[in-house]
């Protein structure tokens, strides 16, 4: 595999190997985005998907809905799955 290294640019070639990357833009999404995504995982019932989003949403945005949203998520598994972080 070939990175670009983090003191190079998003050019296609390296500065540091001289060898062609591949770039791959990093996907930016806003808190209410992160939000929403995080409400759909929770309504397909993928509780781990759901609370990772809402804590991107959270880290984006403290003020988020995404708060409340991960804390009923907490609560939920804290009462029936007690084991749900520690497999």
């Amino acid at each position: 595999m070939r990175y670009i290294h983090s003191n190079c640019s998003d050019y296609s070639v390296c500065c540091i190997h001289s060898h062609y990357t591949i770039y791959t833009p990093k996907i930016i999404m806003t808190a209410e985005e992160y939000y929403k995504k995080g409400n759909e995982y929770r309504q397909r019932g993928d509780w781990q998907m759901a609370i990772n989003n809402y804590i991107q949403a959270i880290q984006l945005d403290p003020q988020s809905p995404a708060v409340e949203a991960k804390q009923m998520l907490d609560d939920i598994l804290n009462f029936y799955h007690k084991d749900y972080y520690n497999p």
